[in-house]
């Protein structure tokens, strides 16, 4: 599936998770490891040392790109790096043209201490059509993944996500669980989903169409990130995999906004499929 696997790196802890997934992935797939260090222009990084302008940043990511090299070579993994100067949103973006997944990880949170991680994950998985892996510091996973599982709701976007996540599990001997969530709703929402036995054909109907790979069906009512949060430690999935972008409205809930909950506080990788178009 996977020739070329992108992997931003820096100097914190959820980047050296993401690069140990990385590394696990490429090493089953014979893959090139692509390690991409940018030194965020829009921050103050040039100081004066013994009468010689340095850029800081990039002595950094000099120094982050050695290390993680250093670990692809003890992992039989082979890599390339590359240091460029830039917005770490944009040229995250630009370099997934190249490749067939990007691994990036998130602290859970946004703001000032984002920096490569945190919401610049975020634009990442909704500006790139490369699948993206988003591994939270604190996340666990067994490789090659042994259950997989797939919030559904018949949208577009779950259906590209649930093709990926069919050959996914068909490469890594896993087990399927398809999702249906019938949504309770917030205080302040109306309406909800399509309800239990709506849901219950939608994920039959799915699951007709896959051949080859053990399937198993689970329709929950709840809050839909919680829910699927649950599913995930209740069923030992090892991997989450969802559309960027799926249907909104009083009827259909399940993706979109409710990704980026999701990838916030999943307690295993979660990856994404799809692009959010005029976003």
């Amino acid at each position: 599936m996977y020739d070329r696997v992108l992997v931003p790196v820096d100097d914190r802890e959820p980047s050296s998770v993401a690069l140990t997934y990385a590394l696990e992935v490429a090493a089953a797939y014979d893959a090139t490891a692509h390690l991409l260090y940018v030194a965020d222009t829009n921050k103050p990084s040039q100081v004066q040392y013994q009468g010689a302008v340095l850029d800081v940043l990039e002595q950094e990511g000099e120094e982050v790109l050695a290390d993680a090299s250093e670990r692809a070579t003890n992992a039989g993994v082979t890599v390339d790096d590359e240091l460029v100067q830039g917005d770490p949103r944009h040229e995250i973006v630009a370099a997934s043209e190249g490749a067939d997944l990007v691994v990036m990880g998130t602290h859970g949170r946004s703001g000032i201490d984002g920096y490569l991680l945190g919401s610049v994950t975020e634009h990442v998985v909704r500006k790139t059509e490369t699948p993206v892996v988003t591994v939270r510091e604190k996340a666990t996973w067994t490789y090659p993944h042994e259950r997989v599982l797939v919030p559904f709701d018949g949208s577009p976007h779950a259906r590209d996500a649930l093709e990926l996540a069919t050959a996914v599990a068909a490469d890594t001997g896993a087990t399927l669980h398809l999702l249906g969530v019938v949504d309770e709703p917030t205080f302040g929402a109306f309406g909800s989903s399509t309800g239990d036995e709506d849901a219950r054909e939608l994920l039959d109907a799915a699951m007709a169409d896959i051949d080859d790979v053990p399937v198993e069906t689970v329709v929950e009512s709840g809050a839909v990130p919680e829910t699927i949060r649950t599913v995930a430690t209740d069923a030992g999935a090892d991997l989450i995999v969802m559309g960027t972008h799926g249907r909104q409205g009083v009827n259909e809930r399940l993706l979109g906004s409710t990704t980026d909950r999701v990838l916030r506080s999943a307690p295993v990788p979660v990856l994404t499929v799809g692009s959010q178009t005029g976003d």
